[in-house]
């Protein structure tokens, strides 16, 4: 957030992202994100639990779950929030458009949802997710949670504890820049272990560091701009899925 995202246009009267507080200070957003995080886990943690199928709109509802004390949009993905003619990128990766963002979250779902694909390629479901980036902000630990819990589903987890901050975003990045590398399949799959209890999975949530970076410094891209469109449609491109 050291860069000012405003896709609202109202930064100055409503603070960041309209949130409840009308906070502008970025130290003091994350911490209530975190605490509002850390306060709403078990409830999103039982939702989870609870649900047959792990589709697109219990992704929606993990994040409603997380986060709307703090941002009264949450649960609504950006198609809701976001021009249709604007994205949003960060640095020289570029995400997913608000109207194609459904369908990239979808095929890490239908990734994920079978557990030999999922065991196979994690980081191929965790890059979907990514580039999708539904949501305003909130995306990484909305994310981070949803593919857990595929993972126990497919009966193993993901030894985050041994992953490293920077080799990890590394890996993230490139596997948006280029998906079919596998970058981030070959990172993830050597870190597979036996199925974690979920009693465990919120003080691991709350153990890991910056792994979440992904809604950090994104600024808005202009699809009706000829340049920034054709840098759009360079990485929409590189995926295998349709509306």
């Amino acid at each position: 957030m050291s860069k000012l995202f405003d896709p609202f246009g109202d930064f100055q009267t409503a603070g960041y992202l309209r949130n409840t507080s009308q906070l502008h200070d970025p130290n003091l957003i994350k911490e209530l994100e975190h605490q509002n995080f850390k306060a709403n886990l078990p409830t999103a943690l039982s939702f989870l639990e609870k649900r047959r199928t792990i589709d697109y709109s219990a992704f929606l509802q993990v994040h409603k779950i997380l986060f709307s004390d703090f941002y009264p949009w949450a649960g609504q993905d950006r198609l809701r929030c976001h021009s249709e003619r604007k994205t949003v990128n960060k640095d020289d990766i570029v995400f997913c458009a608000p109207q194609m963002l459904r369908a990239a979250v979808e095929e890490g779902l239908r990734i994920g949802n079978k557990a030999a694909t999922m065991k196979t390629r994690p980081g191929s479901v965790m890059g979907m997710f990514a580039y999708g980036h539904r949501f305003l902000d909130g995306n990484g630990r909305t994310m981070l949670l949803v593919h857990m819990e595929l993972c126990f589903r497919a009966k193993f987890a993901i030894d985050w504890a041994r992953t490293n901050k920077n080799e990890y975003l590394s890996a993230l990045s490139a596997e948006l820049k280029n998906p079919n590398d596998n970058v981030l399949n070959d990172y993830l799959c050597p870190l597979i272990v036996a199925q974690e209890p979920r009693t465990q999975w919120g003080a691991s949530l709350l153990d890991l560091k910056g792994l979440d970076g992904v809604d950090d410094d994104v600024q808005t891209l202009d699809l009706n701009d000829a340049q920034q469109s054709k840098l759009y449609e360079e990485f929409e491109n590189k995926r295998n899925y349709k509306l």
